[in-house]
Parts: C-alpha cells; sequence; structure tokens
C-alpha cells in the first residue's frame, strides 16, 4: 500500500537535494536507485516506501531535520527510479530485506532508524525482525500486515466505503472474471503489451488512490495515475499478493517478539480505509512497549495533516536515541 502525493505542508522540513546518490547492482537484473541527503555526519534513518512497487519522491526527504539525520531514501527492485520498471522476476520480500542490509553495508552504516508507512511498514517489520541489531529505532505508518484478510478487503471489502472507486476498478474487469479480480488483475498486469497491463495498472493505482484520504484528493489521485507510479505499484502489488507477500501467514505478528527492544512508534489513521485501523491495533498489542498514536481525523496516507504532523514529531523524539 502506497504513501504519495505530499502537496505544501507546513510542519515538514524544507525540501532539500541529495549530496550523494547512485544505482546499486543487485544482481544481473536488478539495479536500485538510493540517496542520502541531510547531515552525512548524522544519525541514519532509512525511509522505506509503500507499494510494494510505488516508489519514493523528494517529499519523503522532509520527514527529518536535515541538521541531525543523514536520510537514506532509495526505490525498492522494480520500482520508481530502480530498473528494470515494474520486473516481478527475483522480486519478493526476501530479496527486499536483502537489498537494505546490502545498501547498509554499502554505506557503511552500522545502525539506523527506520521508518515506513503502509507497505513501508510491512517491511520495515520484516526487515526489523530479521536484523533487530541493525535497527536504532522504527516509526511504522499505517500499518499493514498482508494478510488474507487485508487483501480482500483491499479487492471487495473497500466497495462498503468506496462504491464509486470500487465499481470503476471492478468495472475494468469483464464480469465473468470478478468473482476474483486479483487473479484477473494480475493476468493482465504482467502482460508484456502495453496496451494490456497500462489500462489495469491505471485502473489499480487510482482505485487505491482515491481511498487514500479521508476527504478527496485530486491531488493525490492524479499522482497514482501518472506511469511510472502505477505501473510499479500495480503489477508489483498484485505479484506480492498473489504470493501472500512470500512470507508465512501472520509471520509479522508471530514474530513480533523480536523487536520489543526497539523503540517504536505506531501512528495510524482513525479513518484509514486502505490499511483499516485492527491491523495497528493487532500490532499494539503484540508490542506494547511501542508507542501507539491514533490520528483522530485521517485517513490513510502519509500526508494527511494529523499523521504527517505526527510522523515530523515522532522523528524528533528519536534525536535523543543513540
Amino acid at each position: 500500500m502506497a504513501d504519495i502525493s505530499s502537496g505544501a505542508r507546513a510542519d515538514l522540513y524544507p525540501e532539500i537535494e541529495p549530496f550523494n546518490a547512485g544505482m546499486l547492482e543487485l544482481d544481473g537484473l536488478h539495479r536500485m536507485y538510493w540517496e542520502e541527503s541531510g547531515n552525512p555526519a548524522g544519525a541514519p534513518v532509512v525511509f522505506l516506501h509503500g507499494g510494494p512497487g510505488a516508489g519514493s519522491a523528494p517529499a519523503h526527504r522532509r520527514f527529518f531535520d536535515p541538521a541531525h539525520f543523514r536520510i537514506v531514501i532509495f526505490d525498492q527492485r522494480g520500482a520508481g527510479r530502480s530498473t528494470p520498471l515494474g520486473e516481478v522476476r527475483n522480486n519478493t520480500t526476501p530479496h527486499l530485506i536483502a537489498d537494505i542490509e546490502k545498501l547498509r553495508n554499502h554505506l557503511g552504516i552500522a545502525r539506523w532508524l527506520v521508518f515506513g508507512g503502509s507497505w513501508g511498514s510491512t517491511l520495515a517489520l520484516a526487515y526489523s525482525e530479521a536484523h533487530p541489531t541493525r535497527c536504532t529505532g522504527l516509526i511504522l505508518r499505517g500499518i499493514f500486515l498482508c494478510r488474507k484478510s487485508e487483501i480482500t478487503w483491499f479487492l471487495y471489502g473497500l466497495k462498503n466505503l468506496f462504491p464509486e472507486a470500487w465499481h470503476a476498478f471492478a468495472g475494468t474487469i469483464p464480469e465473468s472474471e470478478r468473482g476474483d479480480l486479483l487473479a484477473a488483475y494480475h493476468k493482465r498486469l504482467i502482460d508484456a503489451d502495453p496496451k494490456v497491463h497500462m489500462p489495469a495498472a491505471r485502473a489499480w493505482s487510482v482505485y487505491e488512490g482515491s481511498c487514500s484520504t479521508l476527504l478527496p484528493s485530486a491531488e493525490t489521485v492524479a499522482y497514482f495515475a501518472g506511469d511510472v507510479v502505477a505501473l510499479g505499484l500495480a503489477r508489483i502489488e498484485a505479484h506480492y499478493f498473489s504470493h501472500d507477500i512470500f512470507l508465512p501467514e501472520n509471520s509479522l505478528l508471530d514474530n513480533i517478539g523480536r523487536v520489543r527492544n526497539i523503540p517504536g512508534v505506531i501512528v495510524q489513521g482513525r479513518y484509514d480505509a486502505v490499511c483499516p485501523i485492527v491491523s495497528a491495533d493487532d500490532v499494539h498489542r503484540a508490542w506494547p512497549e511501542a508507542e501507539y498514536i491514533i490520528v483522530p481525523d485521517a485517513g490513510h496516507s502519509a500526508w494527511e495533516p494529523g499523521i504527517c504532523a505526527e510522523l515530523v514529531k515522532a522523528a524528533e523524539r528519536f534525536k535523543k536515541h543513540k
């Protein structure tokens, strides 16, 4: 699940440019875009974008005080500026976890703060459970555990709140195939012909964007409709959802004990329709040591005013952690 679009938010830090960037060779197929901004000698923080497949954006640098943090942002396999765009071969959650470690070693970072929203929260939990000693803390937003119930909600349950968006989403698929929307979309999204995969990608991505904010946001929907975001997001989400994110069912909750001694903050919109609050509540109950902040007037997007403010404040509080 994604966290895209920004708007001019007063609580964010000013726009900055990277001081370092590159493409990391991952294997014979994938190359991963990465960048660093802020303070080269500062406290490292890594930003994990949503989707999977949504890619990062320059506005994501702005959650962090650039005088204090060494801000590391990258595009996961198949997403954003990483190449090939939308590639699903050799693209699984274990691959992404290994990529984060490869980047950490490449940059010579011993430990870092891990910040992730939506799918980024999923990957942050998976990574920290695999490598807890590499994490100084976790800031998670819009919790998504990618359980079967959550995927079913995304594909069908959102109709209860956003029927217009759902009918447009389902209406792209012939009625005879709507009993399994995931299989129908996956088949089209992996088709090599852009005339087949691009309409499906835009329909999937616009559907998600349309449901991501508490109030309608034309800016958010327009961002989701862009070709790069739509193809990366839709194709890779369908790929991961079709394979239960390549992890055992409920593994993120089952292994939460591995991170309970890591300082954590969970920020969740009360009216998050894309990643309903029940998943954040489940994580909070399994990890009561983490600070749990419910934003009472917000949906899913990181750019909802209340969520954005709480994420910036959470990063501020981590300034005192070593």
